[in-house]
């Protein structure tokens, strides 16, 4: 460092540029001296007359070198023949790694931008300001003079640890440190040496929040945000652009006049590098790059529909925030002027993201929080609330009103982004959630439909389509406990289809099948509404008949025995007429169960097959009874 400081091996400018300083060191010397001296180098007249006459000036147009000088100031013309001369004397250099035009193109628009920034916030000379931002980083290029091997490896090292930090491990000095010493020997004021060696990092300056060298280390952080954009790789701008947004929401420019400023700071880097011989090119727009959506790595998942929410009460910032969330998610963003206004929004727009301000005008963002939470259709928004108040109890306030997550304010671009991601992850894990959801919604349903169809295959017969054995003794069940609950009569009715088996023989099995379909019809259809039909099983049928005496049952039976028995079956060419034998219960006294109605039944079922068929038997009091017309009248009334 000693070595350095002595000067010997520093980027020094020679010739004009050296004289300058040489003369502008003394206390007596005059503009007349100054411009005699530039008046030597005419390249040096000519970048000092074009300096004088930018758009920084709005007096009238100088057209001599002595009135550049004049307009300019001594101290500005020397730092801006100090920075020309630089530029001159070190187009190449003997470090392999370091890029030497890239080196003062971005020096080139870094000093621009500077110059318009300065203008437009009267933070300081717009003049001088050129000169610093020209010379913000001269520090890289002493290092690059002077350990040309070793600051190659360092360039050479792309992953780790940050240049600055490699540079110190390394050479035991940084590039900001090493400029500092280079602003200060050219006689640059330190009021602006000192906050241009901070344009990396203004944020740990050390300056006080609103004091002169705090707003030009964010200016000149601001300019070299501009000058990293247009030196960026064209697949890699888009990610310079929220950075960009933000910072001239800061400076109260919404995109449209931040989009002018950028377009009139390019026109004017290309106009300087032409001359002074510094490579630039052209950029489209800065709408143009602001309002392409950022592309998709090939990994990336996306999201159909994505919405987000954005409430802010300062239009500037509103519509600042609202490109920038644009621009890190590729969605369009949906805003609000406060809570009020935001939560009418949400209930049309429905989004999944919220970022929202906390302190606004008619309902501040907690507000706005807890009236989302207390609906049904907020619950599942995620929340990102933007704050200055980082203390405990206020950030406890935020998570107990339903906020998910916080950014502080100033915004942080990296951490804003990463608080979106993570946004976005919760919106795709909720989605996933809801469909998965869905289909297994879809599953029960499907499932229930297939339970459903299993459980009706289960309880009818594939032949007839009758509720099968199983089923038909359940429904008895549940008729007789209904019967002792009530009071009410309940009869049971059994059915065979007489000669079936001579059926079979001498027809075929498919016959027989045809036969019992029939049959299976009539029984069903002489069955009344509140009846059970099942068939038992081979050719035998029960009919459970709610709130039916013995005589009701018995006539049911008989008219059933007739309609079956006049009924021809029209089977191929030939015509078949069966009949059927019935037995007939009712639940009596002393019956313990349905079973033993049914056996009741099934006893008088044997008993009209036993005295001919085609006939119907009853059991009265326990005793089986094939009744006849006088029985009917007076047993039967």
């Amino acid at each position: 460092m000693e070595e350095l400081e002595a000067g010997v091996r520093l980027p020094t400018p020679k010739g004009v540029a050296l004289a300058i300083m040489e003369v502008c060191r003394r206390e007596d010397a005059t503009i007349a001296e100054i411009a005699k001296l530039v008046m030597t180098d005419p390249a040096l007249s000519a970048r000092l007359l074009q300096l004088a006459n930018s758009a920084a000036h709005s007096r009238r147009p100088v057209a001599s070198v002595p009135d550049a000088v004049m307009r300019l100031g001594l101290s500005t013309a020397r730092m801006l023949a100090m920075g020309f001369s630089l530029v001159d004397q070190y187009p190449s250099g003997p470090c392999q790694g370091f890029d030497y035009p890239g080196f003062w193109s971005h020096s080139l628009l870094m000093a621009v931008a500077c110059q318009q920034l300065g203008g437009l916030t009267r933070d300081g000379s717009p003049d001088e300001l050129f000169a610093c931002g020209l010379l913000a980083r001269i520090g890289c290029l002493a290092l690059a003079t002077v350990y040309p091997i070793e600051y190659a490896g360092l360039l050479a090292q792309q992953e780790g640890t940050s240049l600055l930090e490699r540079e110190r491990e390394r050479l035991h000095v940084d590039h900001n440190e090493l400029t500092a010493v280079i602003l200060a020997d050219c006689g640059i004021p330190l009021s602006l040496a000192e906050p241009a060696c901070h344009h990396e990092a203004p944020g740990i300056s050390g300056f006080s929040e609103g004091s002169r060298p705090y707003e030009l280390a964010h200016l000149f952080y601001h300019a070299k945000c501009l000058a990293d954009l247009g030196l960026t790789p064209e697949k890699e701008r888009y990610s310079k652009i929220p950075e960009l947004m933000l910072l001239g929401g800061k400076i109260g420019l919404d995109v449209d006049t931040l989009g002018t400023l950028v377009d009139e700071i390019f026109l004017r880097w290309r106009g300087w590098g032409e001359l002074l011989k510094v490579p630039t090119h052209t950029l489209p727009s800065f709408a143009k790059l602001a309002l392409a959506p950022a592309p998709k790595s090939d990994g990336e998942d996306t999201l159909s529909g994505l919405r987000i929410l954005l409430v802010e009460d300062d239009a500037t910032s509103r519509i600042t925030m609202e490109a920038i969330l644009a621009r890190l998610l590729g969605y369009p963003v949906h805003s609000a002027a406060n809570g009020q206004e935001a939560l009418a929004m949400a209930l049309e727009v429905m989004p999944q993201i919220v970022v929202t301000d906390w302190l606004m005008p008619v309902m501040d963002g907690i507000g706005f929080c807890r009236a989302l939470r207390a609906t049904d259709w907020g619950q599942s928004m995620y929340v990102i609330m933007l704050t200055s108040m980082d203390e405990e109890n206020a950030i406890i306030e935020a998570f107990e009103a339903g906020v998910d997550d916080y950014v502080t304010k100033p915004v942080n671009i990296p951490a804003l982004r990463a608080r979106m991601r993570a946004a976005l992850r919760y919106v795709k894990l909720l989605g996933a959630w809801e469909r998965d959801r869905a289909q297994l919604k879809q599953f029960a349903a499907e499932l229930a439909i297939s339970n459903r169809k299993l459980e009706h295959a289960a309880l009818t017969d594939l032949l007839t389509g009758l509720p099968n054995r199983r089923a038909g003794l359940h429904a008895l069940s549940q008729e007789w406990s209904g019967a002792n609950r009530s009071g009410q009569p309940l009869s049971a009715v059994m059915i065979d289809v007489d000669h079936f088996k001579s059926i079979n023989d001498n027809y075929g099995h498919a016959i027989g099948d045809v036969i019992l379909k029939e049959a299976a019809k009539a029984i069903q259809n002489m069955a009344r509404k509140d009846d059970s039909v099942c068939r038992l099983g081979g050719e035998e049928f029960l009919i459970v008949c709610h709130n039916t005496d013995l005589k009701s049952a018995y006539n049911m039976a008989e008219r059933l025995r007739k309609k079956v028995g006049s009924t021809n079956i029209r089977v191929g060419d030939a015509d078949i007429r069966i009949t059927v034998s019935i037995g007939v219960a009712c639940k009596e006294f002393g019956m313990v169960d349905a079973e033993t109605m049914v056996n009741a039944a099934d006893r008088a079922l044997y008993e009209a097959k036993h005295e001919g068929r085609n006939r119907t038997c009853l059991v009265r009091h326990g005793r089986v009874i094939c009744p006849h017309e006088k029985f009917l009248t007076e047993y039967l009334p």
